[in-house]
């Protein structure tokens, strides 16, 4: 009787900040194929999609992604009451698709002006338009900081304070501190600040997981700041326990 192959530990590299042409700000040939072409030329196993307040996008990405050696998280970045970032990774659509029902219950009322923000646009996994959101995805919701974590944890979700080295849209730009009692599940330091740099310089927050992602809203960034992981697959559920650094998961310091 032939045994199973025992699993082994491998690095996957990932970037698990990246927006779609759903984001107002975003450009707009970043469409779910062109991503994915884009993020495997990068040589990146695993990406998240974390647009503005909505993941209408997400499962596009997933199903653009079918038949390639890459795996896509759908997720959303939300933007609290306080106007701080938190990216939301959940294990499945599911999870995002009622996130999303929550935020849009809560986002700042009007209309997006696609002239001065941009237009946001729902695509399919061909790159071909399905419609256009009208909501106004940049603005912030009613959701305070506490509500959100614990919100994105209530689906099985990842909740990490994004580009908290930033100086606007950060929890620590907004408060002044990540509060202590916060369930976050990491905490991302954009790719202007060297992770080395950042665990020193934010080493009151050392029980987080600090990791990096390139927060791209272009073709040319996807990638630029690229995250390893030792973990045995690219999927949620290795992150979920490398951010925890269990079972012999981990972040690979140094990005």
């Amino acid at each position: 009787m032939i045994g199973k192959k025992k699993q082994e530990f491998r690095t996957v590299v990932g970037d698990l900040h990246v927006h779609t042409c759903l984001s107002p700000c975003a450009t707009l040939d970043m469409t779910p194929m062109k991503i994915v072409r884009q993020a495997c030329k990068k040589g990146l196993k695993l990406i998240a999609i974390t647009d503005h307040n909505s993941a209408e996008n997400a499962a596009a990405v997933m199903a653009a992604a079918e038949g390639f050696q890459l795996s896509v998280i759908p997720g959303m970045e939300i933007t609290t009451a306080e106007e701080a970032h938190i990216v939301a990774l959940f294990a499945g659509v599911g999870g995002a698709l009622s996130m999303q029902e929550l935020v849009y219950e809560n986002l700042q009322s009007g209309e997006n002006d696609d002239a001065l923000f941009g237009i946001q646009v729902i695509a399919n996994e061909l790159d071909e338009v399905e419609g256009i959101n009208r909501r106004l995805l940049i603005g912030a919701t009613a959701l305070g900081l506490t509500d959100v974590v614990r919100a994105v944890h209530e689906r099985d979700g990842l909740a990490v304070a994004a580009h908290i080295d930033r100086a606007s849209f950060s929890v620590v730009s907004q408060l002044g501190f990540i509060p202590q009692g916060l369930e976050l599940d990491a905490i991302e330091i954009s790719r202007r600040m060297p992770l080395d740099t950042a665990r020193v310089f934010y080493k009151d927050y050392e029980q987080y997981a600090f990791i990096t992602a390139s927060d791209a809203h272009d073709l040319a960034d996807l990638g630029v700041s690229p995250m390893r992981f030792r973990v045995m697959g690219a999927e949620w559920n290795e992150i979920r326990l490398a951010f925890a650094n269990r079972e012999g998961r981990r972040v690979i310091p140094g990005g």
